[in-house]
């Protein structure tokens, strides 16, 4: 019984892998594309528009997930590089504390 409970707990980790991974991704266009639009305006009228506020969600929602799965976050490097003319240039790793 042992080896089918332990089978389970495998698939259906592998399971919320990929659909975390699947999330991520759409995130990560989502984020594209506001970005390109802000871009866009900004092209337009000269200045670059504040970060909206379902932008400003996805991010915060990005970095509750990071810190949720024990990743040691330095929050202000975090917000200080995802501001309006950086949206995640660099891969989690970069935003980490060191010790």
């Amino acid at each position: 019984m042992g080896f089918m409970s332990n089978l389970r707990k495998d698939i259906n980790n592998a399971k919320k892998k990929k659909q975390a991974q699947m999330n991520g991704k759409q995130l990560k266009e989502l984020l594209k594309k506001f970005k390109e639009e802000r871009d866009r305006i900004e092209k337009e009228t000269g200045s670059r528009p504040p970060i909206d506020q379902n932008t400003q969600l996805f991010m915060q929602k990005i970095l509750n997930v990071w810190i949720s799965e024990g990743r040691n976050i330095d929050e202000e490097k975090f917000w200080n590089e995802v501001d309006h003319y950086r949206q995640f240039l660099h891969p989690v790793e970069y935003y980490e504390i060191r010790n």
